[in-house]
């Protein structure tokens, strides 16, 4: 076991909103170093939104990822020679960082031009409660609800 625990980095703000979780976001949609390129991407997505909805972006994105973080999830251990998942809760800062990849991505996979407008829609789509990453939130929910059963177990 470990002597002690690792310290926790300092995110920065980020420049736009004065934000740690923005700068969270940008780093986790960053590719190869190029930060800035993340930066311009996501400030491009926020203005999409606001032309799009005339409401606050960055309240917007809070909101969706309010609505993509998922509370539990499900793990697998081996019991007996046989393997059961087992719902556990979720730390929130993990919550955050899953939430945050889950916009990501879906964002990537999304049809449209240029990734500023695949992630301004995905973003949109989650604030309302719908899109790819707020179904994979209940997926995973309706998972470990399908699973309570072997709580017990607790990994």
């Amino acid at each position: 076991m470990r002597k002690r625990k690792p310290k926790k980095r300092v995110i920065a703000p980020d420049p736009r909103f004065g934000d740690p979780m923005v700068t969270q976001f940008v780093n986790n949609m960053m590719w190869e170093g190029k930060k800035s390129v993340s930066y311009t991407i996501f400030y491009d997505a926020m203005d999409k939104i606001e032309s799009r909805t005339s409401e606050n972006p960055h309240d917007m994105w809070k909101k969706a990822l309010e609505n993509v973080m998922p509370a539990v999830e499900v793990r697998s251990k081996r019991i007996g020679g046989a393997t059961f998942q087992i719902p556990t809760e979720i730390r929130p800062a993990r919550r955050l960082s899953i939430g945050m990849k889950w916009l990501i991505r879906f964002s990537r996979a999304r049809s449209g031009k240029g990734m500023a407008e695949k992630l301004s829609a995905e973003i949109i789509a989650a604030s309302k409660g719908e899109g790819a990453s707020v179904k994979r939130r209940e997926d995973t929910h309706r998972m470990a609800e399908a699973n309570r059963a072997f709580a017990h177990f607790k990994a």
